[in-house]
């Protein structure tokens, strides 16, 4: 029951900040990015408390906060300089609600709740202070991913449909909603640290964002000697790179957390191996620096739509190379799809794993075939569209890491994965 008083009650807040998001930043003077979110957990208390005592309690709420707003607009029509907010009288009524369901439901949601909105009204400065570095890109970003998670994904059927009885368009577009929220969080990341980021935090946002599209960028930057170096162009492509990594493990983790234990070691086995080579890098190479180059919206539909078909391509593929072809033609599908996108084959392949419909040891191995693959397409693009000093730099730390993968394919012990199985119960 707790945990359902928990998801409303972050539904609510969450709903409360998208909608104060929105009037900040049309300069709302009635109400803004913390007003609304005590509006709508207010509303939340009230509907609770009025299971045990009736809707006269939602009545009398909604009245009381009529009233509020009623006497604010009196006011501020009395005069231009009269500054009237109604934090501290929503403040007080949720404060009400609280201190009433602190007696009569749980104390460990009211407690909850209390410290939000303490938290909430501290941070009225740096809250402040974000909204106004948020443009109307940003907002549109913001927005984008709304229409992506909050009414696309809940009207989508939970069914499975088409050949192999595979495609089920909930599943696919949850996908769609996880790999748009990684790609989110980098690019608000990367407009909170400026296009002046360290060469290292670069490389960071840019393998949460896209280490492919980060590929392209730094290597066509190659080109321009004046612009930016091939050391620090190499660099940043590769700590994307070991971001990629780092977030697939994080993928696998959130889709199928219960082969965890399984598939993890053997992945960040590889990710130490890259940590390390970069660490030695960066030691030699941090004294240069270059802007980060202006990253895209992640959150647009059209790329949501295009990586949901990849991901349903990859899908049927895996079906059918399964069915038809055996493990030689899983393997097909993994380097074939880790050419374009790792996240779609990660996130197929974890799916599997989790319903149990494939092993464990040939799962992981499927997802670093598909990441190695995916290392050699970006080897690809850097010899095509960037100079020669970047290529043979990438060549060389791409092949190493290549190597170390490829023994890792052929000398992980199944007693090891199997040891780790067992622990994880």
């Amino acid at each position: 029951m707790e945990l359902e008083l928990f998801q409303t009650l972050g539904i609510s807040l969450g709903l409360g900040l998208l909608v104060g998001l929105q009037r900040q930043h049309d300069q709302s003077e009635l109400a803004g990015i913390r007003t609304f979110p005590l509006i709508t957990m207010f509303g939340t208390i009230s509907a609770y408390l009025a299971q045990d005592f009736g809707g006269w309690v939602v009545a009398a709420g909604l009245l009381s906060l009529a009233g509020l707003v009623v006497v604010a607009n009196l006011m501020r029509s009395k005069g231009p300089y009269v500054d009237v907010g109604l934090t501290t009288e929503a403040a007080a009524l949720l404060m009400y609600a609280i201190g009433a369901y602190l007696a009569l439901g749980s104390g460990t949601v009211a407690v909850a709740v209390g410290a939000t909105v303490a938290v909430l009204l501290h941070l009225k400065d740096t809250l402040h202070n974000l909204i106004s570095r948020i443009g109307q890109r940003d907002l549109k970003a913001i927005m984008q991913f709304v229409v992506i998670s909050l009414v696309i994904l809940p009207v989508l059927p939970d069914d499975t449909y088409g050949p192999y009885n595979v495609l089920n368009p909930y599943n696919i577009w949850l996908m769609v909603v996880l790999i748009v929220g990684i790609g989110l969080s980098g690019y608000f990341a990367y407009k909170i640290f400026g296009q002046k980021a360290g060469t290292l935090l670069g490389g960071i946002l840019g393998g949460l964002i896209s280490s492919t599209a980060t590929t392209v960028s730094y290597a066509r930057r190659t080109k321009d000697s004046s612009n930016t170096s091939s050391n620090l162009a190499t660099l940043v492509i590769f700590t994307a790179s070991a971001v990629s990594f780092a977030r697939i493990i994080t993928e696998v983790a959130v889709v199928a957390p219960g082969t965890v234990a399984t598939v993890a070691p053997p992945l960040a086995a590889v990710l130490l191996l890259m940590l390390l080579l970069g660490a030695v890098m960066y030691f030699f190479k941090r004294d240069e620096t270059d802007k980060m180059p202006e990253q895209e919206n992640p959150a647009q539909l059209k790329m949501a739509l295009v990586f949901g078909a990849i991901y349903a391509a990859v899908i049927l593929a895996t079906s059918f190379a399964k069915e038809q072809l055996g493990s030689s033609g899983l393997y097909m599908v993994a380097i074939v799809s880790g050419l374009t996108d790792v996240d779609a084959i990660t996130l197929s392949t974890s799916r599997l794993m989790q319903t149990g419909n494939l092993e464990l040891n040939n799962g992981w191995r499927l997802i670093l075939v598909a990441a190695l693959s995916n290392l050699v397409f970006k080897a690809v693009l850097v010899g095509l569209l960037g100079n020669r000093s970047a290529f043979s730099r990438i060549a060389v730390l791409f092949g190493i890491v290549l190597v170390a993968g490829l023994l890792v394919l052929w000398l992980w012990p199944e007693e090891f994965s199997l040891l780790s199985s067992l622990t994880a119960q």
